[in-house]
C-alpha cells in the first residue's frame, strides 16, 4: 500500500506534493490490481489459455466478442449470443473501437491486452476524478487521501459472513462481491467501462458545483472558479461549463448511457433540495443568483448530454431484439439488509459529515448529502435495472463519513492522537472484502480450470471456426462453450449470454435436447433450420448433455476432429 505521509494542510488548494502524491498511488492502484491477471497470462501454454478474466468471465467473453466485432469492422452492435436476426445498435462503441487495434494472427490475445490497457487508463482516470470529488469537501489532505483509498479500494461488512462461511444471506450473496455500482472496487479491478463512466460522472458533478479545486485534476475545459450571477435569469444564456459537462456526458453514454441518467437525478434532487433553502432566503432578502446559475448550467448539461439517452429510450423500445433483451436483462437489487450491512457501519459517520458539511457549504455541501439519501430510491426504483441507479452514492457517503472525522482549524493539538486513529478506523473496516476479491482472484489465476482458463484442445477447434467460417454464421453448441466460442471466432451461437441470448430459458433445453440421442433426426433437423445453424460443435460439455453422436449423422458433415473436439457442418449450409 502507497505510505501516506502524516501532513496535515488547512488549505484547500492542493500543492504539486499532492497532486504527485494521487498520480502515483493511481498507477499503483492500478498495477495492484493487474497482478492476477499476469499470474493468468503466465499460466497459458501448459493445457490451458487464459480468459484474459479472473471474475465474471461471462461477460467478459461478451466484452471481448464485442471487440473482435469491431475487429471485423462493425460500427453497430450485434451480440454474436442469438440467432435471432437485429438491425444493430448504436451501443458499447468503445470495445468495438478498441477491436479495430487487433488483427489476426493471436487475435484474441491482442484483444484481451487491449481490454486490460482499456482497464488501466479508465481506472486512473477513475482515481483523480475521485480525488477531485473529494477535494471539494474535505480540506485535510491526509483525511482526503485516506477517504480516497476508501472511496476506491473498500467495501461493506460483507467480508464478515464470508469470513464464517456463509457465501449467501437472503437469497444473494455480499454486495461487494458483485455489484460494482454500489462500490467500485469492481469497476477498477475488471469493468473499464464501468470506471470510465464513474470518471466522467464525477468530473460532471465537479464541474457542475463550479468548477472544483484550483490544481486538481478536473479536464480545463471543464474548470469554472467562478459563477456569473449577472443575467442568470437571462432563458437564453449559454453556460459554457454546462455545454462541455454535456459533452462529456455525451461521451459517457457511449460507455455507460444509464450513468448520464444517475447524474442528472442528483443534479435535480440537488437543485431541488436547495431550491426551498433559496425561495426562504428570497423572502429574507437574499439573493437567488447562485441557484440560478447552477439550475441553467444543469439545463445545458442535461440538453447537450440527451441524445444518446434518448436515442437508447426510442432504441430499447422500439427494436424487436432490443425490447427482447430488455424484458430478459434483469439487475435487481438484493434484499435491503444487505445495503445495510455494506453502508449501515458509515452511517453513523456520514450522518455527523453531513451536519458538519451543511454548516460549512450550505449549498455546495448539499450535493454529497442529497446523492446519500437518494440511494434507497435509486436501489428499489421500479426499473430492470435497478442495482445500477445507486451508481457513485459510495463514493457521496464515505466523503460524508470523511467529513466527520477533519479536525477544524480551531481544535487543539491534543486531540491529534485520537484523530490519527480515528482517521482509520472506517478505512480497516471497508478493506477486507477487497482484499479477499484480489486474493481470491489470485488463486484461481494460479490453478489452471474453466471458465477463467479454457483447454487448448478447444481453443484451437475455436480458431479453426475463426479462420473457416463466415463472419455471423451460426453454430449449435452447450451454453458454456456458446459464452467462450465468440471471444474466439467472430460467429455467432443459438444460446451463451445470460441477458443477451434471446429466449433463453426456451431455447437452453432445447439445446440440450439436441445433443439427447432420444430426440429423432426429423425434430433435431428442425431445430437446427428453424434456428439457421451452420455448424454443430462437439466437445466435452456437449457431451455432457447426451450421448448422441453427430459423426454418425448423414445430414453433418466432419470438418475438424482434434483432441476429443468435433466440429460438423449442417447440410445445405456449406459456404
Amino acid at each position: 500500500m502507497v505510505r501516506i505521509p502524516f501532513t496535515l494542510r488547512s488549505s484547500n488548494r492542493p500543492t504539486a506534493s499532492p497532486r504527485r502524491w494521487v498520480l502515483w498511488f493511481a498507477i499503483t492502484l492500478v498495477t495492484l490490481l493487474s497482478l492476477p491477471y499476469v499470474l493468468g497470462y503466465s499460466q497459458s501454454g501448459q493445457g490451458w489459455v487464459f480468459t484474459g478474466f479472473v471474475f465474471g468471465v461471462e461477460d467478459g467473453n461478451s466484452y471481448i466478442a464485442k471487440m473482435l466485432s469491431g475487429a471485423r469492422g462493425a460500427w453497430l452492435f450485434r451480440t454474436p449470443y442469438t440467432a435471432v436476426e437485429q438491425r444493430g445498435a448504436l451501443a458499447f462503441l468503445p470495445y468495438l473501437l478498441l477491436g479495430r487495434l487487433a488483427a489476426a494472427p493471436a487475435e484474441h490475445l491482442q484483444l484481451t491486452l487491449l481490454y486490460h490497457l482499456y482497464r488501466i487508463a479508465a481506472g486512473i482516470l477513475a482515481v483523480l476524478a475521485t480525488y477531485d470529488f473529494i477535494s471539494l469537501f474535505i480540506e485535510d489532505e491526509r483525511l482526503r487521501r485516506v477517504t480516497l483509498i476508501a472511496a476506491l479500494a473498500g467495501g461493506g461488512l460483507g467480508w464478515l459472513p464470508v469470513l464464517f462461511g456463509r457465501q449467501e444471506l437472503l437469497g444473494s450473496a455480499p454486495l461487494e462481491f458483485y455489484s460494482p455500482e454500489s462500490f467500485g472496487f469492481l469497476g477498477l479491478f475488471g469493468l473499464p467501462h464501468l470506471a470510465l463512466a464513474r470518471a466522467l460522472l464525477l468530473w460532471g458533478l465537479v464541474a457542475y458545483t463550479g468548477g472544483g479545486v484550483p490544481g486538481g485534476f478536473l479536464p480545463r475545459v471543464l474548470h469554472s472558479r467562478h459563477v456569473n450571477h449577472t443575467a442568470a435569469l437571462w432563458p437564453l444564456r449559454i453556460d459554457r461549463s454546462g455545454v462541455w459537462i454535456g459533452v462529456f456526458w455525451l461521451l459517457l453514454g457511449l460507455a455507460q448511457p444509464l450513468t448520464v441518467a444517475v447524474g442528472w437525478v442528483v443534479m435535480d434532487a440537488h437543485l431541488g433540495s436547495t431550491g426551498l433553502a433559496t425561495l426562504w432566503q428570497r423572502r429574507r432578502g437574499g439573493s437567488t443568483g447562485t441557484w440560478w446559475a447552477h439550475f441553467w448550467r444543469a439545463a445545458w448539461a442535461v440538453l447537450v448530454s440527451s441524445p444518446l439517452v434518448l436515442y437508447n429510450l426510442i432504441a430499447f423500445r422500439l427494436d424487436p431484439f432490443l425490447s427482447a433483451w430488455t424484458e430478459q436483462n434483469l439487475i435487481l437489487s438484493p434484499h435491503p439488509l444487505h445495503y445495510l450491512m455494506a453502508y449501515g457501519f458509515l452511517l453513523p459517520f456520514a450522518f455527523l459529515g453531513a451536519l458538519r458539511l451543511l454548516r460549512q457549504q450550505p449549498f455546495r455541501g448539499a450535493l454529497p448529502v442529497v446523492w446519500s439519501a437518494l440511494q434507497p430510491v435509486l436501489a428499489y426504483a421500479p426499473f430492470n435495472l435497478q442495482r445500477r441507479l445507486p451508481e457513485g452514492v459510495w463514493v457521496a457517503l464515505v466523503v460524508l463519513a470523511g467529513k466527520a472525522l477533519e479536525r477544524s482549524p480551531a481544535s487543539g493539538q491534543n486531540q491529534k492522537t485520537l484523530l490519527d486513529r480515528l482517521f482509520w478506523v472506517p478505512l480497516l473496516f471497508t478493506l477486507p472484502s477487497s482484499l479477499f476479491l484480489l486474493a481470491g482472484s489470485a488463486l484461481v489465476a494460479l490453478n489452471p480450470g474453466t471458465p477463467v482458463f479454457r483447454p487448448v484442445d478447444e481453443v484451437h477447434a475455436f480458431e479453426f471456426l475463426a479462420e473457416n467460417a463466415r463472419p455471423g454464421e451460426i453454430v449449435l453448441a452447450a451454453y458454456e462453450t456458446g459464452n467462450a466460442l465468440p471471444a474466439w471466432a467472430p460467429v455467432r451461437v443459438v444460446i451463451g449470454h445470460g441477458p443477451e441470448s434471446i429466449d433463453l430459458e426456451r431455447l437452453r433445453p432445447q439445446v440440450a435436447a439436441v445433443y439427447d440421442p432420444t430426440l429423432t433426426d426429423e425434430q433435431r433437423l428442425a431445430f437446427l433450420q428453424q434456428n439457421d445453424v451452420h455448424y454443430v460443435f462437439w466437445g466435452p460439455a456437449e457431451r455432457n448433455l447426451g450421448a448422441w453422436d453427430p459423426r454418425l449423422e448423414p445430414y453433418l458433415t466432419q470438418l475438424y476432429g482434434s483432441g476429443g473436439y468435433f466440429i460438423f457442418s449442417v447440410a445445405g449450409t456449406q459456404p
